[in-house]
């Protein structure tokens, strides 16, 4: 980690060697200037166009550091959240995002109050509830929240997670009625049943009572439930529109707050302890960020608070989970999404589905400890079945290059790996994507998964597509979104999604980007840089983490390592080193670059910086999204 004696608030001044400067790099068409900030120079070069293409622009337009005397306009941190649109009124509040700063009033989103009213029976009168969750983090993190808040509520809840491949997505009427005729008066679906028409009348019909917790996208008709809480209901307020970017295990922490709020006016606390739900946060912060839940607005305060809380290690399956990745540290925010996360999905992907929510409930250390170690190995398996999968996806991508959302489909195509790869796909092309499962010759549907670009709600497609009579089943938010396909109608759906969404990606692939936040001196790149820098954190979907131009540097090393990962070692004018890598970039117009570029030649590299922590002190290095030569 960087040294704990780094200024909170590194200012302009102090990695600008002493000096003030407020030159911008302005954006040309196809060119770029660039300002050596370390040496305070003017514009030093002017390159072409980047290697893979893009523009590079400031973001928030043009970064201007002010010329009065050194205060708020010097504050990096202050510079990073106006470029993300925080007016300047408001720059403390979101300087550290806490809950009492960003938290609704959970009786603004619909039928909240009925949901709360009826989980708060059912605690009074100790009913049996199941809680019926989603395979994915969100879901056994919703899950999971419900069953940790009930138990501190004195009542022990029953879980239910259907099998990917067996059950497939969203609550099955014959499951519901199952759980029913089990004896559970009341089922709380988390991160699914908004769409589930037939599923939840026939648990109407049987006599059950049922609350839907959700967050995708619902239709005009909603399903028949006791209570529907999903704030991207058509019908919802604003407040509770406002707060369509959360997960589902954010409203399912606006549910607990609400339950809690309704039994404390019925006396339940008079003679107990309320529980702190405040512990349960971190849950809140996995589920998020592992969603890709946009992290702006309550969604920071949620993943702010949770990762300090996650810090705490109360939770004995999150522990075993973080010990399990092999974190010797306090989990940061990319670690939820690239270590933790995967782990929990392993189990509803290729393994068994339940496994994330007894993890993440259980009370025993050796429980949790078998059950995280369990979901590595999973894990392991998931990645060796993605690569085939994904090298199956691309081999077809030649013959669709015309089309605006790549369709690919394979017999024998895992389905708990087809999100991931349609997630690849679409980092390689720039393009949504969808990967469909077909499943074995006899199978008459396809299982498919699509991920989508900023500025292209792939989620109200497709549930256009399937109102059109396209699709058997479909729905999702705009940048995820899952369906069900008849083989015969796979052609027809292809087409209609291409022609339905070819100008929405005509328009985001032109303003195709680097968004930059600073440009700096390769010996500017610092530990202490980086501490702050992430300062204006957390980062995400929504919230982009900061982007920094350095150079001008020359490649002393560049090799390929683990899974077609590009490394360099570089060095500058001012003596300055640099240690970056581009992921799966390989055989990237990018990677093919930085492998053959020759000693002589001078680049400018853009990326995310973070620290190194593995060597015997921490170093800055550089995640690569772009390069550009400098001469």
């Amino acid at each position: 980690m960087a040294s704990s004696r780094a200024p909170a608030r590194l200012r302009v001044a102090e990695i600008a060697g002493g000096s003030r400067h407020g030159d911008s790099l302005p954006v040309r068409r196809n060119r770029i200037a660039v300002v050596d900030m370390a040496t305070h120079t003017a514009p030093i070069s002017t390159t072409r166009t980047s290697i893979t293409g893009r523009t590079w622009r400031w973001r928030g337009g043009n970064m201007d550091f002010g010329s009065g005397p050194i205060g708020l306009e010097d504050d990096i941190v202050a510079q990073l959240l106006l470029a993300r649109g925080v007016e300047r009124e408001d720059l403390e509040r979101q300087r550290t995002p806490s809950l009492r700063a960003f938290l609704p009033d959970p009786s603004e989103l619909r039928d909240m109050d009925l949901a709360a009213d009826r989980l708060a029976q059912a605690v009074i009168a100790g009913e049996t509830v199941t809680i019926y969750g989603d395979y994915d983090v969100d879901g056994a993190t919703s899950a999971a929240l419900l069953i940790r808040l009930l138990r501190m509520l004195g009542l022990e809840a029953r879980h239910y997670i259907p099998d990917r491949l067996l059950e497939g997505y969203g609550p099955s009427g014959e499951a519901l009625v199952r759980l029913a005729r089990e004896g559970s008066s009341l089922i709380v679906t988390v991160d699914c049943g908004a769409m589930a028409h037939e599923a939840l009348a026939m648990a109407h019909d049987e006599g059950v009572d049922v609350i839907v917790v959700d967050h995708h996208k619902c239709a005009s008709e909603l399903p028949r439930a006791t209570a529907l809480v999903n704030p991207n209901r058509l019908d919802e307020a604003a407040i509770g529109a406002a707060h369509g970017h959360l997960a589902a295990v954010g409203v399912a922490f606006l549910l607990a707050i609400a339950t809690v709020r309704t039994l404390r006016a019925r006396g339940f606390f008079d003679s107990r302890v309320e529980p702190d739900l405040f512990s349960l946060l971190d849950l809140v912060a996995l589920g998020t960020v592992a969603d890709v839940a946009a992290l702006h607005g309550l969604n920071r305060a949620f993943v702010a608070q949770g990762l300090k809380i996650m810090g705490r290690r109360d939770n004995v399956g999150m522990a075993a989970l973080i010990d399990a990745s092999r974190l010797s540290r306090a989990p940061t925010c990319s670690d939820l999404g690239f270590a933790l996360g995967p782990r929990i999905n392993a189990g509803g992907r290729v393994g068994e589905a339940s496994l994330g929510v007894r993890l993440l409930t259980t009370h025993d250390p050796d429980e949790a400890r078998a059950i995280a170690e369990t979901l590595s190995r999973l894990n392991e398996e998931r990645r060796a079945i993605e690569m085939a999968v994904q090298e199956a996806a691309e081999d077809q991508l030649a013959a669709q290059h015309n089309r605006a959302v790549p369709v690919l489909a394979g017999r024998g195509w895992h389905p708990g790996v087809i999100g991931i790869v349609a997630g690849r796909i679409k980092e390689k092309t720039g393009k949504p994507a969808i990967v469909i499962a077909l499943g074995d010759e006899d199978g008459a549907h396809g299982k498919g998964s699509g991920r989508s670009i900023p500025g292209v709600d792939l989620g109200a497609a497709i549930i256009g597509a399937r109102e059109a009579g396209l699709l058997v089943a479909g729905g999702g938010h705009a940048m995820a979104a899952g369906l069900t396909v008849a083989h015969d109608r796979l052609e027809h759906f292809a087409d209609w999604l291409d022609e339905r969404l070819a100008a929405d990606v005509a328009a985001a692939s032109v303003s195709r980007s680097v968004a930059l936040d600073l440009a700096l001196a390769p010996a500017g790149l610092t530990p202490a840089l980086v501490e702050t820098l992430e300062g204006a954190g957390p980062f995400g979907m929504g919230w982009p983490g900061p982007r920094v131009a350095v150079g001008p540097v020359r490649i002393i090393k560049a090799d390929v390592v683990g899974s077609g990962h590009v490394r360099l070692i570089t060095s500058g004018a001012d003596s300055g080193r640099i240690k970056a890598i581009a992921f799966r970039s390989a055989e990237t117009e990018l990677g093919q670059a930085l492998l053959h570029a020759g000693p002589d030649r001078r680049l400018w590299l853009a990326g995310r910086a973070k620290i190194d922590d593995w060597g015997p002190r921490p170093q800055a290095e550089l995640l690569l999204d772009d390069a550009a030569w400098a001469d």
